[in-house]
């Protein structure tokens, strides 16, 4: 054999064997010399590619971005893959500052159409979206352009969000649409009270979504539940600043799908503008439903409005008051929510003069106020609800 060939040969094998223990092992590295990511730079190109391989893979894989910070322009991970898939974000990965790089106007990072995903690793999505709030006026501008979702998940089954945090989204930070069986575990949402738009979590159309032992604050909902929400549990999540956990609203748009088997318990709210609340609006283009919503074990902080139904949510006059909403809420509780509120009005009760609220339930509230606004009190409308170890003045004082 050529000395030069028999050289050559061991660091062949070697490689081959190396090449071979990474593909048995199923780690897709995006630093490592197949992708090249490095810190401090753009890895859009290395992350795509290193999640193109491990989508193709036929055993259950694992793509690594370890810790540091990295760019990443953005992109839209796509299924169906072969096998599970575990992307582990070990670092910080930070979107354009200027949303008009991104490759979609309304999505910085996608996950579409993937069945048993987990997303973990303790690292950060960071939208970096304090420019994108100061240009954002949707609250106001129905023709507003569409700005970046920092998470958005479409049709995503069986799978985990845990031990991540996503940062100053320029818009929603996480986003739920068609999915069923997905889980948030200890998961944070972290934006200053001033963001706008930025809500924490929003479902939609969606099934069998557990949200547990999770932190959110941002300058919207911390959770917004959608038309189309079906069994979603929410346990230990503490939520503040924010405007609070929010059904809704609903009732805007044509073919609203049902909201129904919603359970929102042992959360903690402080300094918020809502504590737990469901709103529709006037003037509803279609009838929707609400059903089989159930507050329970809820600590109140220094909350605005701490338990609240308005089905005449119109922010900025965009709709018409005198038109009751068709939006059929029943089959409701509040039950054992304690705490304090930064109003009089520590319940809220604003039904549809179309379609009363029916089969609502307050039980063991206990609220108080310390303002210099009068005493705690409450203010129903088209609702007789069970009252339960209920304060005269929170049951339905004005009613």
């Amino acid at each position: 054999m050529d000395l030069k060939l028999k050289n050559i040969l061991p660091m062949f094998v070697s490689l081959l064997l190396v090449s071979t223990s990474n593909a048995q092992s199923g780690v897709y590295d995006v630093t490592s010399a197949n992708y090249g990511g490095k810190a401090n730079s753009d890895i859009t190109q290395a992350l795509s590619k290193a999640w193109t391989d491990a989508c193709a893979s036929t055993s259950a894989s694992k793509i690594v971005v370890p810790s540091g910070t990295y760019k990443f322009v953005g992109a839209t991970f796509k299924g169906p893959c072969k096998a599970p898939i575990e992307f582990q974000l070990q670092g910080t990965l930070q979107a354009p500052e200027d949303g008009s790089q991104l490759p979609k106007a309304d999505t910085w990072i996608g996950f579409e159409r993937i069945d048993g995903l987990t997303l973990s690793g303790g690292g950060t999505f960071d939208g970096l979206g304090a420019t994108a709030w100061k240009q954002n006026d949707c609250n106001k501008n129905k023709n507003c352009k569409s700005i970046a979702i920092n998470l958005r998940f479409n049709f995503v089954t069986n799978s985990i969000i845990r031990d991540i945090t996503t940062k100053d989204s320029k818009n929603f930070h996480v986003n739920l649409l068609g999915c069923n069986n997905v889980a948030f575990q200890h998961f944070t949402v972290s934006a200053p009270q001033e963001s706008i738009n930025t809500d924490g979590i929003h479902i939609g159309r969606s099934t069998g979504i557990n949200i547990t032992d999770t932190t959110i604050g941002t300058g919207d909902d911390c959770i917004s539940i959608g038309d189309g929400t079906k069994q979603l549990h929410v346990t230990n999540v503490t939520c503040g600043p924010g405007h609070g956990i929010s059904i809704g609203s609903l009732g805007k748009y044509e073919n609203e799908e049902p909201v129904s088997g919603i359970f929102i318990k042992n959360c903690t709210i402080s300094n918020t503008d809502n504590g737990v609340r469901i709103k529709t609006w006037p003037a509803s283009p279609a009838n929707g439903v609400v059903s089989d919503v159930h507050f329970e074990d809820i600590i109140m902080d220094n909350v605005k409005n701490p338990v609240i139904i308005d089905q005449e949510y119109c922010p900025h006059n965009q709709c018409t008051l005198q038109v009751p909403s068709k939006v059929k809420i029943s089959n409701v509780s509040f039950k054992n929510i304690k705490g304090s509120s930064s109003t009089p009005v520590g319940i809220k009760l604003v039904c549809s003069g179309g379609l009363p609220c029916e089969n609502v339930e307050l039980s063991n509230i206990d609220l108080t106020y310390t303002g210099k606004e009068g005493s705690i009190t409450s203010e129903c409308k088209h609702i007789k609800p069970t009252i339960n170890n209920v304060a005269q003045p929170l049951a339905c004082a004005t009613s």
